[in-house]
């Protein structure tokens, strides 16, 4: 006697075959947690950040499109949290956000005045880390976004809504 599988007895077995196949073996479960340790880490460390006007002008100088110069400190943190400051010398905003590990990595946060001179000063960012070229030369860390200002600030001076582009490259720890 012969016995035919049909369509519906094969579906279930053969997704089952799959899902097994697909699984991880139980001994990747270490390296697996190494793997998110080093992503949690990815952002963590110093970065010089500049930030540019957005003016299409090509005629326009670098030095016309300036919006900021800073420090961006990134603290290390658990996996999909970000916490640090970017400082202007001894002033800072406090940074608070989340990381996702997509493809690019992205940040997201929000930058609040910390100190005297910048209390009232509200900045969102988001920015995508730039993956790595195989065969590049001296590439360093990088992250590219944009930031806008939340709220106004400077007696009015500062407008709420201006929109920059920015550019963060990871100096040596």
């Amino acid at each position: 006697m012969t016995s035919q599988i049909t369509r519906r007895t094969a579906l279930p077995i053969l997704g089952a075959m799959g899902l097994a196949a697909l699984a991880p073996p139980a001994s990747s479960h270490a390296s697996r947690d190494n793997e998110s340790q080093q992503q949690a880490a990815t952002f963590a460390g110093t970065w010089t950040y500049r930030g540019f006007l957005s003016n299409p002008d090509i005629n326009v100088g670098f030095d016309k499109l300036e919006f900021a110069s800073a420090t961006l400190i990134i603290d290390q943190a658990p996996q999909g949290v970000l916490r640090g400051r970017l400082t202007f010398d001894s002033d800072f905003l406090a940074l608070k956000g989340n990381v996702s590990y997509g493809n690019p990595f992205t940040m997201r946060f929000q930058g609040r005045g910390a100190t005297p001179a910048t209390q009232g000063w509200i900045y969102d960012y988001l920015g995508f880390l730039v993956p790595g070229w195989p065969d590049g030369v001296e590439q360093r860390p990088a992250i590219v976004g944009s930031v806008i200002r939340t709220a106004p600030h400077s007696d009015g001076k500062a407008k709420a809504g201006v929109v920059a582009s920015f550019v963060a490259v990871k100096r040596d720890s």
